[in-house]
């Protein structure tokens, strides 16, 4: 039976998760290029070769899109398309939530679960990533099922061995070889740094887990080369290791030590709690399993993402899985003082935020104060001001709800992490149910896109497009049924009667005659992207 605890913790990680999986356009990059793929599929694409807007896109293997496709199908009949495919994300999250917190229960025994999925919970880098259509949420589950075999092959090799490949494995068909690359290098260090795994139980633990691997690391990668042996090759030199060493084009410049100068904020508090966690253990505990696993999995993760020539703080989500497994016994062992110091500041600093946002939902949604009004809404040309029932309520039900746990919860050594969390959900439900048409009014491209559709020819053979990026291809032909023929592409080139080319608003890349054109437009308050319709005179 489910213990009134790990029913609370359910409830509560549900309450962190719903707000923001529903109510918006798929966002740019990330969200547009990927259900750009899983609408593929939902038209009868194959989820072999993954394609995007009509070309193969070899991104990341299958599993996520299968699964927001799968979520798509079923609630597709009550929500958008693309909502009931973002659901998937809180599916993959809740399974990163169990497991996080039975590998703290396995650990540090029973009551321990709730503080490990708690401190998980309350970080701040978790919190907008999580809830977006990616298939990081993806990598970031397989990561917890691993880490929690690695905790279970202490006691019960076989199922340790298990969960260790299933995770392998997980995060291979989620995001590629780098996740299980460092899975499989902690696999291997952990008998090096620490006995506990050195000893015949962990060698079968590791047999196990190659078998359980095997069919996740095995089957894709097969029917695609029984498809075509160059798209596989081209999948992993190009997607996997010309991404790590700079050599495929994609994604920001690394700069030194980029994750390091992200985790202040971005694991905040789990890294100065694991921190305390180390100075307490420093005369002789650093060799628990407790401490041994969560330190080798951050050490090899940061070591291997630091070399990337590809960063981007959305890479440094498995960062935040062994800072939480780490700090799971700071709250009993902060002073007094300091646990006090944390539940305050906690009480007040989102106390003070929760009243910010509904005095910005007044005037942005009621219009009191006026010049807030204005300035919200010259911020967000377009969007359509007024009460709206269902987020008043779901936003007053939060905000009741935090001055509830503010109020009935018990000083107890636990307390700090419950209100951290507490506060954290809150404050994200708010931003999420309260403002989320106001930032998809900006972050949108529909109305761009309807503007556009307004100003097509009634007959014409195709579009060719130019510098035109992946998420707004998706988007295209998600919200119009158009898919256009690159220039960048030769075997995509075609001798199309309309010109799509996205530029900048002040520099016009007009191409020579014979073309004319008919259409220019960008998102509402866009000032980065301009894009341009022509037609062959």
């Amino acid at each position: 039976m489910i213990s009134q605890r790990s029913l609370l913790v359910a409830i509560f990680c549900a309450a962190w998760i719903m707000p923001g999986l529903i109510g918006h356009d798929p966002w740019k990059p990330d969200e547009a290029f990927t259900f750009g793929v899983v609408y593929e599929i939902l038209r009868g694409g194959s989820w072999i070769v993954p394609t995007l807007a009509g070309e193969p896109f070899l991104g990341e293997p299958p599993l996520y899109h299968l699964t927001a496709a799968a979520s798509a199908l079923v609630f597709s009949s009550i929500l958008p398309l693309h909502d009931a495919a973002r659901l998937a994300t809180g599916f993959w999250m809740a399974i990163t939530f169990a497991f996080t917190a039975i590998t703290g229960r396995e650990f540090y025994g029973k009551r321990y679960g709730a503080v490990s999925a708690l401190l998980l919970l309350g970080c701040f880098g978790l919190v907008m990533r999580s809830h977006q259509l990616i298939s990081d949420v993806a990598l970031l589950a397989g990561f917890a099922i691993a880490y929690y075999g690695f905790a279970l092959a202490l006691r019960r090799g076989a199922p340790g061995g298990f969960w260790i490949g299933t995770g392998i494995g997980a995060a291979f068909l989620a995001n590629g070889v780098l996740g299980p690359a460092i899975l499989v290098l902690i696999a291997l260090l952990l008998p090096v740094v620490s006995s506990h795994w050195r000893n015949r139980g962990y060698a079968m633990a590791l047999a196990v887990a190659g078998v359980a691997a095997a069919p996740w690391l095995a089957i894709w990668p097969l029917l695609l080369y029984q498809h075509s042996g160059t798209l596989l090759e081209a999948w992993f030199w190009q997607a996997n290791v010309g991404r790590y060493f700079g050599t495929a084009g994609r994604g920001p410049e690394s700069v030194t030590a980029h994750y390091l100068r992200i985790l202040p904020w971005y694991a905040w508090p789990v890294w100065p709690l694991a921190l305390w966690v180390l100075w307490r253990e420093r005369l002789g505990g650093l060799y628990k399993p407790a401490i041994v696993l969560p330190l080798a999995g951050f050490a090899v993760t940061l070591a291997v993402l630091s070399g990337t020539a590809d960063a981007r703080e959305l890479y440094a989500l498995p960062l935040l899985l062994p800072l939480s497994l780490l700090a799971v016994p700071a709250p009993e062992t902060l002073r007094r003082g300091a646990a006090q110091a944390w539940y305050w500041f906690s009480a007040m600093v989102f106390t003070f935020f929760l009243l910010v946002f509904w005095f910005y939902w007044s005037g942005l949604e009621l219009g009191v104060p006026a010049r807030l009004h204005e300035h919200l809404h010259r911020m967000r040309p377009g969007y359509d001001p007024g009460f709206r029932s269902l987020p008043f309520a779901l936003g007053l039900a939060y905000t009741l709800a935090w001055f509830g746990v503010l109020l009935s919860f018990k000083r107890s050594s636990v307390r700090p992490v419950v209100v951290w969390a507490a506060g954290m959900t809150a404050a994200w439900a708010l931003l999420a149910i309260l403002f989320v048409g106001w930032a998809d009014n900006a972050k949108s491209y529909r109305s761009m896109i309807v503007s556009m559709q307004q100003a097509l020819p009634k007959k014409y053979d195709c579009i060719s497009s130019k510098d035109l990026g992946e998420p707004q291809r998706a988007l295209l032909h998600y919200f119009a049924g158009i898919i256009t023929y690159r220039d960048e592409v030769p075997d995509r080139r075609r001798r199309c009667e309309l010109l799509l080319v996205q530029g900048r608003p002040h520099q016009e890349l007009a191409p020579s005659d014979p073309w004319r054109k008919i259409w220019e437009g960008a998102r509402p308050g866009d000032k980065d992207e301009r894009y341009r319709l022509y037609q062959r005179r």
